[in-house]
């Protein structure tokens, strides 16, 4: 296992663990969270023996295969397949020994390196990379492109693959899914859930969390404080022990007054739709877990625009496309004040186009586009980052905006968004990424707009910063269209969903679970398609058919069982998980006389976890295993 102890760590001399311990023990999937600068890559660092520990003591096993992603990718004209290959140095290195022993015609260490190669993984190694670049967004007839053909997003997705790819005993992930969309996240989750090694993972998507790791090791001040069970249960834990420990849980009661305000009104208003209770229950457990995040250096709201025209844009029969590529066609779309849209679709469907077309980057090929007198649009997208002036700091980018305002008074908007001091005052150059994104943000917060479109505004934002953004979100008064792979965000601040595919635009009736079956479902009608044709076969023998159909029922009966034995585990596991869940929801269960209960709960909830998952895997397990006899027997279903 993982041993940290006692380990002192600086960068600079700036001190980022002073005496900090923890335990990751092998197979564990564990989320390493904390704001940014407070140590968390650096710790990433530490493990992959890069960084050395000022004191104490950090122990990883000797015969650990240790993975992670490479930040850099080279401009090579190698294929994208072949790259991702690449970097499996301990299967390359046996292919190149195999060459050798056949230029030496060594039939011995011919002989030898085969079997090292078959024990590695060689021969379906291509159809493993394959499958991996597919789930990420790959097209097939990318798979063969150069490297140097892609961008840099899509070479840190390359980088992805090459990390998924390797055998690992740890794989250290930072920000996996920064350039990602929705459904390569599903899908990466998918894969991670059925990872067999030791997983640490830095990210800031809740939902990505939840669904991937059962331990939390938070960053706070200095040390690492270890919690049981996944971001949502870290919430729970952390907000009742602020509840009654942190008396500055009464200033949180005008923004709890706000929220529970703001909900009634949307329960008032909203449908029956499962996206809207979805909303519903989202915004009640925001409520609940305020608390957990009163400490936040971030906060702030969106004034009232100064015009709200109604209707602020309107779309009737628009085309959309570059040159004589057409992307959209007969797009129909209103917005008006109060309008909360998400954007969903694969990836290169046509969310961004739309978004470019409402922020006037675009002009339609046909088509009524009317947009309103007073139109004030905000509208924020990763390339809008490299337009700041990198001379300049965030206090003139503001004054530049309104130079009557006073000094303290740009300071004083500044410190919502993290800037406090000299860092208000120092040049943008420097910046990381998540700074940048949060003066853009503020840029467009200042200006008061009454139509905000964000196209991935939660990459490179902290879970401290991103939950301000979802608080302000909840009080803007104009219209707003949202492209995320961040589900809770999308859950929260969303009203409506509308699904960008096949050329279309359409309303979508599900939530976000909807979506992630429609996912699945387009992947596999995608992966029949792709299949090689079959050649016409002779006229079946009903008689050997039924002998084999026969055949394999009895040779997968066991399986088949399996599969009912494991249903029926998981539900009975999912529903005393979810009683558990809801003895560790009783505040009273935090206060100190408790801390026996509260241990014997939180077991509880580890233990079910734990058997869920394994459950899980052994039903996933027995269905590949019967899938595979399926294909063996030739029965079509």
């Amino acid at each position: 296992m993982i041993q940290l102890s006692d380990v002192t760590l600086l960068r600079g001399s700036k001190v980022l663990l002073d005496g900090a311990s923890a335990q990751v023990f092998p197979g564990h999937k564990v989320a390493l969270i904390g704001s940014n600068g407070c140590g968390k890559s650096s710790l990433f660092a530490l493990l992959r023996g890069e960084l050395s520990v000022d004191a104490g003591d950090c122990a990883v096993p000797a015969d650990w295969r240790i993975v992670s992603v490479a930040q850099e990718t080279p401009a090579v004209e190698r294929s994208a397949i072949d790259y991702v290959i690449d970097g499996d140095n301990y299967l390359r290195g046996l292919q190149q020994k195999l060459s050798e022993a056949e230029a030496a015609s060594n039939g011995e260490e011919m002989g030898k390196y085969h079997d090292l190669l078959a024990q590695a993984g060689a021969y379906d190694v291509e159809a493993r990379a394959a499958t991996i670049l597919a789930g990420l967004g790959f097209a097939q007839s990318q798979l063969t492109a150069p490297v140097t053909d892609f961008s840099g997003g899509w070479r840190m997705r390359l980088n992805l693959a090459q990390a998924l790819l390797c055998p690992s005993d740890l794989l250290l992930l930072d920000e996996p899914t920064n350039h990602l969309d929705l459904d390569a996240v599903i899908w990466l989750e998918r894969w991670l859930q059925r990872y067999q090694g030791t997983l640490l993972l830095i990210s800031h998507d809740k939902a990505f969390i939840d669904n991937t790791v059962a331990q939390i090791i938070s960053v706070e001040q200095q040390q690492l404080i270890a919690y049981t069970g996944n971001y949502s249960s870290y919430e729970t834990q952390r907000a009742e022990r602020l509840r009654l420990q942190d008396i500055e849980y009464r200033k949180q009661q005008d923004k709890i007054a706000h929220l529970e305000s703001f909900i009634t009104r949307f329960k008032a208003k909203a449908s029956k739709a499962k996206q809207a209770q979805s909303r519903i229950k989202q915004l009640e457990r925001m409520e609940t877990l305020l608390p957990a995040h009163h400490a936040s250096q971030f906060s702030f709201e969106f004034k009232a625009p100064i015009a709200l025209p109604n209707p602020l844009i309107q779309m009737e029969k628009v085309m959309l496309g570059y040159g004589d590529h057409i992307v959209l066609e007969q797009v129909k779309l209103n917005l008006v004040p109060g309008s909360r849209i998400g954007l969903l679709g694969r990836n290169g469907q046509g969310k961004s186009t739309l978004i470019k077309l409402l922020a006037g980057v675009h002009e339609p090929k046909t088509g009524v586009f009317t947009t309103a007198k007073g139109l004030n649009v905000g509208y924020f997208a990763q390339h809008q980052l490299e337009y700041l002036d990198p001379q300049a700091s965030a206090l003139l980018h503001l004054q530049r905006l309104d130079s009557k305002a006073t000094e303290q008074q740009h300071r004083d908007f500044l410190g919502g968004f993290g800037f406090h001091g000299d860092e208000a005052t120092g040049p943008v150059a420097p910046m990381s990424g998540g700074e940048k994104a949060r003066l853009v943000l503020a840029l467009i917060v200042y200006q008061k707009p009454n139509l905000l479109l964000l196209d991935e505004p939660t990459n490179h934002l902290d879970l401290e910063m991103r939950h301000a953004l979802n608080m302000a979100l909840q009080g803007f008064e104009g219209a707003m269209v949202l492209v995320s792979h961040d589900r809770f965000l999308l859950t929260a601040v969303c009203e409506e969903f509308y699904l960008v595919d096949s050329g279309e635009v359409a309303p979508f009736s599900g939530d976000l679970d909807d979506y992630r079956d429609w996912i699945l479902a387009q992947q596999n009608v995608d992966k029949a398609a792709n299949a090689e044709p079959v050649e016409d076969k002779p006229k079946v023998d009903r008689k050997a058919e039924k002998r084999r159909e026969a055949e394999f029922r009895q040779s997968t009966a066991h399986l088949r069982k399996q599969i009912q034995q494991s249903e029926k585990a998981m539900e009975k596991l999912n529903a005393s998980l979810a009683k558990v869940e809801e003895e560790l929801g009783r505040s009273e269960l935090y206060e100190a006389d408790n801390k026996p209960e509260l241990m014997k709960f939180l077991d509880q909830q580890a233990t079910l976890k734990s058997q869920l998952e394994d459950e899980e895997m052994q039903w996933l397990d027995a269905q590949e295993q019967l899938e595979a006899a399926k294909d063996a027997y030739d029965i079509s279903a």
